[in-house]
């Protein structure tokens, strides 16, 4: 079976308690998809984030003076810097117009993954990511199996940059009946060579590529049916895809 990435149509703007089964049933109706057993739905990390109230007003945020300080580094706002503060581990990296830190989810980003864009019209609000995406996924998936009776997988992708390269691509931060990696050490290639170190980041891949389908601006497609992935479907985790700091070459 091919794999297929189709946008959702329809899709309306989501506010906060939102029940995005709901929503995303109805468009799966609207764009004539009949979902099926082992399809999988990968979500634009916004939209989950505002139906879980993770908008904050910046006019209620009092920045610290650490994050008076980093945000004279940065020429970031104070607020939105005292922000990632409390969404991070640890700072790593400060640089006109970036903070890289390790976010509380474990993962290395830019800014604490806190976004302005396609939040809210006219006002000083951002969006923080979703406090545990791996149990909202899982959320999601288990309504929707019980709107319609299959099972299915469900992602939770963001925008992230990455070391050594300029642009940025879709990653996966939560998923819930799809594995995060896939280990082909012991498979055979065409010649029958024995893989050795080959483990693939299949959610990352599928993100990257429903990054794509989505868009980034103002295209209004924050969901993506996939159906033909070609790997089984399992339960997987966010945790599977960070490597461990004592693997890590970079820091």
């Amino acid at each position: 079976m091919p794999l297929t990435l189709t946008p959702l149509l329809n899709f309306p703007l989501i506010r906060q308690d939102d029940n995005l089964a709901d929503i995303l049933v109805k468009s799966l109706r609207e764009t004539q998809i009949e979902l099926h057993d082992n399809d999988i739905l990968v979500l634009a990390q916004k939209i989950v984030s505002k139906s879980e109230g993770r908008m904050v007003n910046l006019a209620t945020v009092t920045p610290s003076q650490r994050a008076i300080e980093l945000a004279q580094k940065a020429d970031k706002d104070p607020r939105v810097m005292e922000l990632m503060l409390q969404e991070s581990n640890e700072v790593l990296r400060v640089r006109v117009g970036t903070i890289i830190v390790e976010h509380k989810l474990g993962f290395v980003c830019a800014n604490a993954g806190i976004d302005h864009s396609n939040v809210i019209e006219g006002e000083e609000h951002v969006l923080l990511l979703p406090e545990d995406p791996d149990l909202s996924a899982r959320n999601i998936r288990e309504k929707i199996k019980q709107i319609t009776g299959k099972n299915i997988g469900v992602m939770i992708i963001d925008s992230h940059g990455r070391a050594w390269r300029n642009g940025t691509v879709g990653i996966c931060i939560g998923l819930s009946g799809l594995p995060a990696i896939i280990d082909e050490r012991g498979w055979k290639d065409l010649f029958g060579y024995t893989l050795k170190i080959t483990i693939v980041g299949v959610a990352d891949e599928l993100a990257a590529a429903a990054s794509l389908v989505m868009g980034q601006a103002a295209e209004g497609t924050p969901a993506v049916h996939v159906r033909g992935f070609p790997y089984p479907l399992g339960e997987g985790s966010l945790k599977e895809l960070i490597r461990p700091k004592e693997q890590d070459m970079f820091r």
